[in-house]
């Protein structure tokens, strides 16, 4: 089972209606390995996500989770798979507060001993802590993508996603962001990223999957991408 990916996708195609967006997306994470999809807008990253968690079915192509076909499963059976996302726009519930959040979602799916508690969370997030009777809607941005994080954390998953984790965010809660995103690398946590912030994902990732109008036009590691600076200026706009 080592050598067998934990994510794979396999000529990946999908679209909405009529409009094609993926066509023949091919790449795959390892168990412990932090994957980036990397693109300009519109290029295919969210259509990926989606696909892979099952918000959307291919048209064509298979993913596969733990060496077993998701195709035709359901996001919420995806999910207690040991698939976490942490979306885009946080998605915090106002009604609830950090601790109720933390809980509410609490599972353990990866089978490791040392699982993501509230107290572990609470280490990582301290200002969470700090928050913890405070509903979501009395956050700030950073928190409340803090609490989102803790949230997929919560359910202790296989994989997670991470999609823009640091859009919109001051650049103090970005590294707080980052500083978070290789705790959790160190951890051996497996984790797909979307993100902008290129020269800090070349720093945290072990490979990257630059997408182009839906395909995967190049992927390599993390030494590759950063000796490869003309890379970064035909398909990352950097």
């Amino acid at each position: 089972m080592k050598n067998i990916p934990l994510l794979a996708c396999a000529g990946l195609e999908a679209g909405y209606g009529a409009s094609q967006v993926l066509f023949g997306i091919d790449f795959h994470i390892m168990q412990g390995e932090v994957v980036t999809l990397l693109g300009r807008n519109g290029m295919g990253k969210s259509t990926t996500i989606k696909t892979i968690i099952g918000a959307l079915r291919p048209s064509k192509g298979e993913v596969r989770f733990a060496g077993e076909s998701v195709n035709a499963k359901s996001p919420d059976a995806i999910a207690r798979l040991g698939v976490a996302i942490v979306p885009e726009g946080r998605h915090c519930f106002p009604n609830l507060s950090v601790r109720e959040h933390l809980i509410a979602f609490a599972a353990q799916r990866n089978g490791q001993r040392d699982a993501w508690t509230l107290e572990r969370i609470y280490g990582v997030f301290p200002r969470l802590r700090e928050r913890a009777h405070h509903m979501g809607n009395q956050l700030s941005g950073g928190e409340q993508q803090m609490l989102a994080i803790g949230r997929a954390l919560s359910t202790n998953p296989r994989l997670l996603i991470l999609d823009e984790a640091t859009e919109g965010l001051a650049p103090v809660i970005r590294e707080e962001i980052w500083r978070c995103l290789a705790t959790l690398r160190d951890a051996g946590q497996t984790i797909l990223v979307v993100d902008k912030y290129v020269h800090r994902l070349v720093a945290l990732a072990d490979r990257h999957v630059i997408l182009e109008r839906g395909n995967a036009v190049w992927q390599g590691t993390s030494a590759e991408l950063n000796a490869d600076r003309a890379l970064w200026h035909e398909h990352l706009g950097v």
